[in-house]
């Protein structure tokens, strides 16, 4: 596998993204974070654990990770985002999607994750559900997915698509449960989004996203003639930001009438916190 990504990259071996020449240049995280070590989130990973040190190291380097994952011997796969961001292990078992299983059991059925940036929620949910499906916008993250996921001897159907631009792929995409987090705070027209997201979703809908408290949507925006209050959030140009200058944050009640238009019968808060962002909610609803 390892040569095959070297063809398909066309890198050469050991050479890490960013790399920082010459011996005045300052000290790059993504080359000198340690390699082992790491106690905590271990995983038993088929395909990595019995790579030697070197093979590993090598495979870090084939692609510019963002986020990294331990194996059963405390190494890391993947890397930090950079300096304070995404510097501890990833859990691959979310406390979320627990909460998900409490409500609707996943064995034998269809998951569509929406926004899998590089794979790790894709591995809680392989271990979980029959059947995934994984998109995201950027190739870079549907490239990483599928590398990773493999290492763990997973196959979802794993391919690039924008969600505010998707209605070309919206028959590939139904499935029994929607995996949504992370992203809704990200988009343009989160509205319309969620209005497909509730075609496409056959039984229920995990949500993960900030919000906009009632008196911060000031501004508002027409969607089939009907208006949404939102507040406007500006969008950055890294890997963790949306594809579009801003994005428009919606109040929960908006959120939850919007999914109530589209067929859902129910909705749950599971949590509501309040982040260095903003608030934000994790909600679960069925149809």
């Amino acid at each position: 596998m390892m040569d095959i990504l070297k063809k398909i990259l066309n890198k050469k071996p050991l050479q890490t993204p960013g790399r920082p020449q010459g011996d005045a240049a300052p000290a790059n995280p993504k080359v000198n974070f340690p390699l082992k070590g790491f106690e905590q989130e271990r995983n038993e990973i088929p395909l990595v654990d019995p790579l030697s040190d070197q093979d590993l190291t090598e495979l870090n380097a084939l692609l510019d990770w963002n986020c990294f994952v331990v194996d059963a011997h405390g190494r890391r796969f993947g890397n930090v985002a950079w300096s304070g961001k995404r510097d501890r292990p990833e859990k691959t078992h979310d406390p979320r999607h627990q909460l998900l299983q409490d409500r609707i059991d996943l064995s034998g059925r269809h998951v569509l994750e929406i926004g899998c940036f590089e794979g790790i929620h894709t591995i809680g949910l392989c271990r979980l559900a029959g059947r995934v499906t994984a998109v995201d916008a950027r190739m870079e993250n549907v490239v990483k997915t599928i590398v990773r996921t493999a290492m763990f001897n997973y196959r979802p159907e794993v391919f690039k698509c924008d969600v505010e631009n998707w209605q070309h792929q919206l028959g590939r995409l139904q499935a029994d449960v929607c995996h949504h987090i992370g992203v809704l705070y990200h988009l343009k027209d989160p509205v319309t989004h969620l209005s497909d997201v509730a075609r496409i979703t056959r039984e229920a809908l995990l949500l993960d996203t900030h919000i906009a408290q009632p008196g911060q949507a000031t501004e508002h925006y027409q969607v089939n003639g009907k208006s949404y209050l939102y507040r406007k959030h500006g969008e950055g140009k890294d890997v963790f930001s949306g594809m579009y200058d801003h994005a428009k944050w919606l109040t929960l009640p908006t959120i939850e009438a919007v999914l109530r238009e589209g067929g859902f019968s129910s909705t749950e808060v599971l949590e509501h916190r309040e982040e260095r962002n903003g608030p934000r909610v994790l909600l679960f609803a069925r149809k």
